[in-house]
């Protein structure tokens, strides 16, 4: 009898497993296929990576208007600038597809940026703030922001682009400064323990900072250079697109330091404190000419679960389980060795 119990968990193991296979096989068969169908069509077509959807208006209604209304494109910084999909290049996409499709006869009128970002990278933060900079003088449209939470550092940077910038109650503003994450020195524990380490490479400063010997006095000043640099340049572009920010009270007493809205207003990071999005979205209508409720709020969300299915990664199929260790304390992995413009209590 317990063999027979045995057979059956076993054969019944094989059927599932071998089912599962034969579905994983189809789906990439059925992939293929279209693929090829796809390739095999002269015609040339645009893949769109961003959807609309339709988002509450300044009187907190969804209406689903004519493709002649005008548009509010809702703009979300959420999170950690340069993960997560909010990067240069997909905000860069996200606007050109903006343009397109039933939106592409000028019928987006302005921007709202909705803004809850401890910052991020350099990299990105500088990128988007050009991107939205650009759409707003090529289609003269307007951009407000709106920051419930966190606009901190790269979000902050971001917030720069707008014509005003609005805040709630609850909402925390400005630490405008660059770091590097921490870079650990192991070259005491290796000698207690008896380890050494052997670097190869060529060309001046090359070596500089490793991590497996005593650092020699200066060789930091290449990287403190490009900090003061990044540094100069957010504070010249916030100044620059904030003229109630004063500069040398920005540098001498403001510093990377964060602010309740009230006192950000005050110090001169915002227009307005205390204010709600719905407050906010109304007098952006006003600016744009509307006076009654014939217009849209649309924001573009990633494309469908579909496309994601046949573009995920995923490691049961790949058969590959990375190991990894942070040297940077709570920073993500993608992080490290990046310049930052990220607000760290």
């Amino acid at each position: 009898m317990s063999e027979s119990i045995f057979k059956t968990s076993v054969r019944s193991f094989f059927v599932c497993l071998f089912s599962i296979a034969g579905i994983i096989l189809g789906l990439l068969l059925t992939a293929c296929i279209l693929g090829s169908i796809i390739s095999e069509d002269s015609t040339p077509t645009l893949n769109y990576v961003y959807s609309p959807e339709i988002k509450p208006n300044a009187d907190g209604l969804r209406k689903v208007e004519s493709e002649t209304a005008p548009v509010i494109l809702k703009l979300n910084i959420h999170g950690v600038i340069g993960l997560d999909g909010l990067t240069r290049k997909s905000v860069s996409t996200l606007l050109m597809e903006s343009r397109e499709r039933s939106f592409e006869k000028d019928r987006v009128k302005a921007i709202l940026l909705s803004i809850d970002s401890p910052g991020g990278t350099v990299v990105d933060s500088d990128g988007i703030y050009r991107e939205i900079k650009a759409y707003k003088e090529q289609y003269k449209v307007p951009v407000y922001a709106y920051i419930d939470g966190f606009c901190a550092s790269g979000g902050y940077y971001i917030a720069s682009a707008a014509d005003k910038i609005f805040a709630s109650d609850a909402s925390l503003i400005g630490s405008v400064g660059v770091l590097l994450p921490s870079i650990m020195n192991f070259s005491q524990l290796m000698e207690k323990v008896g380890v050494q380490s052997l670097t190869l490479y060529d060309g001046k400063g090359k070596d500089n900072l490793n991590p497996f010997r005593p650092w020699r006095k200066g060789e930091e000043a290449n990287i403190q250079d490009s900090i003061n640099y990044f540094y100069d340049m957010f504070v010249t572009v916030t100044t620059a697109d904030r003229p109630s920010l004063d500069k040398t009270k920005l540098i001498n007493d403001y510093g990377a330091n964060i602010y309740p809205s009230t006192i950000a207003k005050q110090n001169g990071f915002i227009d307005e404190a205390n204010y709600t999005q719905n407050q906010t979205l109304k007098l952006l209508v006003e600016n744009i000419g509307i006076k009654d409720d014939f217009y849209q709020v649309i924001e573009l969300d990633h494309k469908n679960w579909l496309s994601e299915l046949f573009q995920a990664r995923f490691n049961l199929l790949s058969g590959k389980i990375t190991h990894q260790i942070s040297l940077s304390g709570d920073l993500p992995l993608e992080l490290s060795n990046q310049y930052l413009y990220l607000y760290r209590p």
